[in-house]
C-alpha cells in the first residue's frame, strides 16, 4: 500500500487494531523511542519506492504491526466504510475442521453417519510482525525493513499447549463445504455453490473446547441413556479473510480463503471429498443481517442458536439501518465484513459463497501474492507432526480422534 508521508504522519496516532489476540512480549521496536520506527513494505513496493525521491509522495508501507492500526481503520479500529477501500488483510489464523459422528454410532462411514460438521477458527497475528527477527542496529531511524509480498496473510505459529486461545466454533450447515469447480468455469468459478454456517461459540477456553467436541453421554425422557461419540480432527491449515478493492461500497467483497497443511495431498482420501475440504479454496463471505427476515433464498440460524445482537454502530454504519442502505427500514440484508468484530458475536450468521479452489484459484481471490505467500507457509507446516497439530489446541489424543487426517473414516 502506498501511502504519503502526510497519511503516515496522520495515522501514526492510531494504537489499536482490528487483531484482538495478545501479541507477544513488546520488542524493543515498541518501546518509547526518539528513533523513527522501522517500515514494513514487501519487496515488490520497495524496489518501486527505490526509483522515486524522497519527498512528501514517497513513503511506502503496507499493513502495520498489531500494535498499530492500518491505514483506513477508524478510531474501533475497524475499516472505514467510506470511499475506496485498498485491498487489505483483515484477519489470518490456523484452520481446523471436524465432524462428529450421529448419536449411538461409534463410528462414521459415509455422511449419512455425520451428525456436525464444525470449522475451528484460531486468529493469530502476521507472522512478520511477531518474528521480524530485526535487531537493534537494524533498526537506524527511517531504515525500511523488507517482508516477503503477502506477508500480512501469513498467520504466526501457533503456539502448544496453550489452554487460553481466541476462537471462534462455526458449524456449518449442510455438513459440508461447497465445491467452487461446480457451476461451470469462467471469471465466476463455482459461485452458484453456497452454504450457510453460524457462529456458535466465541470463546478462549480451549479445555471447555475440548469438553464440548468431546464424547458426551446424557439422559433423555423418551430414550433414556444416550451416547454421543467425540469429534474427529478431519483437517489442519491456514486461513485468511482479505477484503478487496472497490470504488462503491456495493462492488467490494470478502474473501474467505485456506491452505491446507494436513492432511498432505497425498493423504486426502474420501473423508475430505465428501466433507468437499479442498487442499486450498476460496469463498466470498457475506454476514446475514439479523433484522432481515428469512425468504425463499434465505435460511434462519442453525437450531438451537441464538439471535446476534450487534450494536446500533453496526447496525446503521455497515447493514444501514433506519434508510442509510438498501430499500428496508433495516437496511442491507447481507454485507462485507467491513468491521472484523462482527465475526466475534455468538450467532452471527454467514453466507459463504464458492468462488475458487487450488494454489492458483487462491491467490487470484485473496491477490498481491497473499495465496502464494499462504500456500508456501502451509507447506511448510505440513512438516509438524498430527501430535503437533493436537498441541496447537491443547487436545488430548485420546479424547479427539485425529486418524481422518488419513483420510479414512472411523
Amino acid at each position: 500500500m502506498v501511502t504519503t508521508r502526510r497519511q503516515t504522519a496522520a495515522s501514526s496516532d492510531s494504537n489499536a487494531t482490528t487483531d484482538k489476540l495478545p501479541a507477544k512480549p513488546a520488542s524493543k521496536r515498541g518501546q518509547a523511542t526518539n528513533k523513527k520506527p522501522a517500515s514494513k513494505v514487501s519487496k515488490r513496493e520497495a524496489e518501486a519506492g527505490s526509483k522515486r525521491e524522497a519527498d512528501d509522495e514517497g513513503v511506502v508501507e503496507t499493513e502495520a504491526p498489531p500494535a498499530k492500526k492500518t491505514k483506513g481503520d477508524d478510531e474501533h479500529g475497524s475499516r472505514s466504510t467510506k470511499g475506496p477501500v485498498e485491498s487489505t488483510t483483515i484477519e489470518r489464523g490456523h484452520i481446523y475442521f471436524f465432524y462428529r459422528p450421529k448419536v449411538e454410532l461409534e463410528e462414521a462411514h459415509s455422511i449419512d453417519d455425520v451428525q456436525r460438521f464444525h470449522m475451528l477458527l484460531v486468529p493469530r497475528p502476521p507472522e512478520f510482525s511477531v518474528h521480524s527477527g530485526a535487531g537493534e542496529e537494524e533498526e537506524k531511524e527511517g531504515e525500511m525493513q523488507l517482508i516477503d509480498e503477502g506477508a500480512d496473510a501469513v498467520p504466526a505459529p501457533e503456539t502448544t499447549n496453550e489452554t487460553k486461545k481466541a476462537f471462534r466454533l462455526i458449524p456449518i450447515g449442510k455438513k459440508s463445504l461447497p465445491d467452487p469447480d461446480v457451476g461451470g468455469g469462467g471469471k465466476g468459478g463455482g459461485r452458484k455453490q453456497v452454504f450457510w454456517a453460524t457462529v456458535s461459540t466465541v470463546g478462549s477456553d480451549l479445555k471447555k473446547l475440548e469438553e464440548g467436541l468431546g464424547a458426551k453421554t446424557y439422559e433423555t425422557k423418551t430414550k433414556g441413556t444416550r451416547h454421543q461419540g467425540p469429534a474427529r480432527l478431519a483437517a489442519r491449515g491456514a486461513y485468511a479473510i482479505v477484503n478487496s478493492q472497490g470504488k462503491t461500497p456495493s462492488s467490494r467483497e470478502t474473501h474467505f480463503g485456506y491452505h491446507l497443511s494436513h492432511p498432505s495431498p497425498s493423504d486426502l482420501g474420501e473423508v475430505q471429498e465428501v466433507l468437499g475440504i479442498h487442499p486450498a479454496s476460496s469463498f466470498i463471505l457475506q454476514v446475514k443481517n439479523p433484522l432481515a427476515p428469512n425468504t425463499g433464498s434465505t435460511r434462519s440460524a442453525l437450531p438451537g442458536s441464538k439471535k446476534v445482537e450487534y450494536p446500533e454502530e453496526v447496525m446503521t454504519g455497515v447493514f444501514g439501518k433506519g434508510g442509510g442502505k438498501g430499500r428496508e427500514a433495516f437496511g442491507l440484508r447481507f454485507a462485507t465484513i467491513e468491521r472484523k468484530e462482527m465475526l466475534d458475536y455468538e450467532g452471527v450468521e454467514l453466507l459463504f459463497i464458492a468462488a475458487r479452489s487450488g494454489d492458483q484459484g487462491l491467490e487470484t481471490s485473496l491477490g498481491e501474492g497473499r495465496g502464494d505467500a499462504l500456500t508456501e507457509a502451509e507447506e511448510k507446516e505440513s512438516r509438524e507432526t498430527i501430535d503437533h497439530v493436537l498441541k496447537e489446541l491443547a487436545i488430548d489424543a485420546e479424547k479427539i480422534p485425529a486418524e481422518p487426517l488419513k483420510g479414512e473414516w472411523i
